[in-house]
């Protein structure tokens, strides 16, 4: 049932030869083609661009007032590339390595291979776009290092490298709706799919202004939505992130992949209080030149540098001296939590480690730290009113990416076909942990390198859509209808917002940087119940033909009740702890992650049923180009 599509050859050929195979579409015939897509961050402004640019229909949606609000805005540290500019021995295969073990051996190949590969031209093409990374003196791009590698591979635009590719993916975009085949549609929501004798056909969506639902036709559809990580409420995620656009997707017949594989980031702002809706990322580069420390002498009231060095612990350091602070992110996040569970957590709530800079001062000068991280410094110092010049941050691990997402082969095509899911919404390029600055990278090769190809491919053996409605269209307008009104007429007490609080709470506690099975089967009675109690107890005010954000966050929330509950049902099955997923009863005598790879060497895939039970398919995964090993930072 579940084909990879995988080429043959050798790893290093496959993609080469899959493009030299691929079927091609006569330019004058590529414009009585639609595609849809969905999302308007780096993967969908930058797959829209191209497709229009090949002289494709596309047609573009976001929620958003302006596809330039998209999350990818927020990425601040970097984006990698394997160009070896420092000449310490990078390469794509390095490259390709580090990603497989970085994932926990828990991701497909040929699709990683394909991504370093890809990572090099990418590159070029954001500078000749404008984006302007850092440069040395002499003029030559600027690279540093971020978790879980040895070499300096990830280029950067200070702290704003996420925002400085988006305006040139969003220029682009810009253009080829000026030239005519691109169409944007701002303020509207995909709330369902359409199928067409088992094909993706098209969308139903809501214009949030005008609550008119209505659906649009097209001979592909392509998601570009993101990741879930919003679904434990406190995250460095913004407020309107969701899993709707994928989570429908996966009602209507998509299989979701690894659902439990979600990242926590060791470098974001701590809780202060039980006020907060979310958290605030400090970048991973930070890593590079600050050194994390928490007193050895817990629950003392001293300022840090009353600490002397002596009663400081360099955890990371210590546990790992190869990596020191730049160990993967999975790593240094579940290290702070064993020290703030031990007692040795800092700030108000004891829940905050310290990310210091006061060695590098020392040593490069204020002026070169100014230079490289100024403008994270000066965000911190306007979050926290504290100056991290002076003193240490306060850091603290966050919910942050969704290794998982829905299933997609080598053509980033789901099992439903016509439909292409790009970038964080996808499950491919990651395994079990992310490595920093990997995600920026997956999301413009999907959009600019390897969907041009692939839905090309697709549609040159489909005959062109004619119809823009059918039944099974009318059919998805009816029921998406039917559910808003649902949610509107519980006229309980309790908005969406306390029920997302709630959920995340759950989650967090039982099923976040550790898992038990214990804990996980009360996770699972707790978020049953929670979806009862939605149903019964939820309040939206207003009604669903005018704005109404209410509205819009009970049907987000919705979907992530449902999402919850396969996120703690793929952590049950999976006996083993690796990358993200941490089950405490599967661990080495240090306290490391322990794999099982003779009996979970697979990426699980989930397929929906129509009882609202989960069928559990299994893609094994192959090391062929790579021996599978001990992963190791010491």
């Amino acid at each position: 049932m579940l084909n990879s599509k995988i080429p043959p050859g050798p790893i290093q050929e496959k993609w080469t030869q899959y493009k030299a195979g691929c079927k091609l579409i006569n330019p004058s015939n590529r414009r009585k083609y639609k595609v849809i897509v969905v999302g308007t961050g780096l993967a969908g402004s930058s797959v829209s661009s191209s497709l229009s640019e090949l002289g494709f229909q596309v047609e573009v949606f976001t929620f958003h007032e302006s596809p330039r609000r998209a999350h990818s805005v927020a990425a601040q540290g970097g984006i990698n590339a394997a160009k070896d500019y420092k000449n310490d021995g990078d390469s794509i295969w390095r490259m390709f390595y580090d990603t497989v073990k970085g994932g926990d051996f828990r991701s497909r190949e040929a699709n990683v291979y394909r991504m370093a590969e890809c990572s090099l031209g990418l590159i070029d093409q954001a500078v000749a776009q404008g984006v302007p990374f850092a440069r040395e003196y002499s003029g030559y791009l600027s690279n540093r290092s971020f978790g879980g590698v040895q070499v300096s591979r990830t280029f950067y635009a200070r702290g704003q490298t996420g925002q400085q590719l988006l305006q040139g993916a969003y220029q682009a975009l810009i253009r080829q709706s000026e030239v005519g085949l691109l169409t944007i549609h701002t303020r509207h929501e995909m709330l369902n799919l359409i199928l067409e004798e088992g094909k993706a056909k098209g969308i139903v969506s809501r214009n949030l202004d005008t609550g008119q639902i209505k659906s649009h036709m097209a001979d592909a559809v392509i998601l570009a939505t993101g990741g879930y990580g919003k679904i434990y409420y406190l995250s460095t995620l913004a407020m309107n992130c969701n899993a709707t656009a994928i989570w429908r997707a996966h009602k209507k017949g998509a299989f979701f992949a690894a659902p439990s594989w979600t990242q926590f980031h060791p470098t974001s702002l701590p809780q202060m209080g039980e006020y907060q809706s979310k958290l605030t990322l400090m970048s991973e580069s930070l890593r590079n030149d600050g050194r994390i420390w928490v007193p050895k002498k817990p629950k003392k009231n001293r300022s840090p540098r009353e600490i002397p060095e002596e009663e400081r612990d360099y955890y990371l350091e210590r546990k790992y001296p190869s990596f020191g602070n730049l160990a993967p992110r999975d790593i240094s996040s579940r290290a702070a939590k064993e020290q703030i569970d031990a007692g040795h957590g800092i700030g108000p709530l004891r829940n905050a480690v310290y990310l210091d800079f006061e060695d590098a001062i020392k040593r490069d000068g204020k002026d070169v730290i100014v230079k490289k991280y100024g403008n994270l410094f000066d965000m911190y110092k306007k979050i926290t009113g504290m100056d991290a010049y002076s003193e240490p941050m306060m850091i603290s691990p966050s919910a942050h990416f969704s290794m998982g997402g829905l299933w997609v082969d080598y053509e980033l095509m789901s099992n439903l076909e016509g439909l292409f899911v790009l970038g964080e919404a996808n499950f491919a390029d990651h395994g079990a942990n992310r490595l920093g600055a990997n995600s920026l990278l997956q999301a413009c090769v999907d959009g600019y390198f390897i969907a041009p190809h692939t839905v090309m491919n697709y549609l040159a053996g489909e005959k062109q859509i004619e119809n823009l409605t059918t039944p099974n269209a009318e059919k998805s307008i009816k029921e998406t209808k039917l559910r808003l009104t649902r949610l509107l007429s519980i006229q309980g007490n309790t908005t969406a917002e306390e029920f997302h609080k709630a959920l995340g709470k759950v989650l967090y506690t039982k099923c976040g940087l550790s898992r038990k099975r214990s804990e996980l089967l009360e996770a699972k009675k707790e978020l049953k119940a929670l979806q009862e109690s939605f149903y019964k107890d939820l309040v939206v005010s207003g009604s669903s033909d005018v704005i109404n954000f209410e509205l819009e966050k009970a049907g987000r929330v919705e979907d992530y009740l449902e999402l919850s509950q396969l996120i703690v049902e793929d952590s049950l099955q999976r006996e083993e702890s690796c990358g993200a997923h941490f089950r405490v009863e599967h661990q080495t005598e240090e306290g490391e992650a322990k794999r099982n790879d003779e009996d979970f060497k697979y990426v699980s895939v989930w397929e929906s049923t129509l009882e609202g039970e989960y069928l559990l398919h299994k893609e094994m995964l192959e090391f062929v180009s790579i021996k599978i090993s001990e992963r190791s930072y010491k």
